[in-house]
């Protein structure tokens, strides 16, 4: 009986590693500036995907990401690592909204991913979990 406990975690653990999401299926958003001059736009994780992957905004300009993840076990997080182009986090997303301020400070096109991986398993970044912040003039 013991045993069997441990044999269901581990079926759980296992049918999360082997689910899989869609990859190529770009989700963009264009972020608009706000009256106060802030870029606004939410996030949404899951099961190895970020909703919207492809987010764009304008350089020089400040920009708030409102994330949070869908209720579930697995973790994930958010990560940038540009610090010479203003733009470096790694934030745990939780089911509660958190707030990423920065501000973009060169124009080209940076990856965003979840870094978060199970033991033995690919990493969600390479089950999909990624996306593009792309800066624009």
């Amino acid at each position: 009986m013991k045993y069997s406990k441990y044999l269901v975690v581990f079926i759980a653990l296992l049918s999360f590693g082997l689910a899989s999401a869609e990859e190529g299926e770009e989700k963009r958003v264009v972020a608009t500036v706000d009256a106060d001059g802030v870029q606004r736009v939410e996030v949404l994780g899951g099961s190895y995907f970020f909703d919207p992957n492809y987010i764009v905004v304008k350089v020089n300009v400040p920009v708030e990401l409102a994330v949070k993840k869908e209720a579930g076990m697995a973790p994930h997080n958010i990560v940038m690592k540009e610090p010479d182009a203003g733009m470096e986090f790694d934030e745990t997303m939780g089911t509660k909204l958190i707030i990423i301020k920065f501000t973009p400070t060169k124009i080209g096109t940076y990856p965003v991913t979840c870094e978060k991986r199970f033991l033995f398993f690919k990493s969600h970044k390479d089950r999909g979990m990624k996306g593009v912040l792309e800066v624009v003039e």
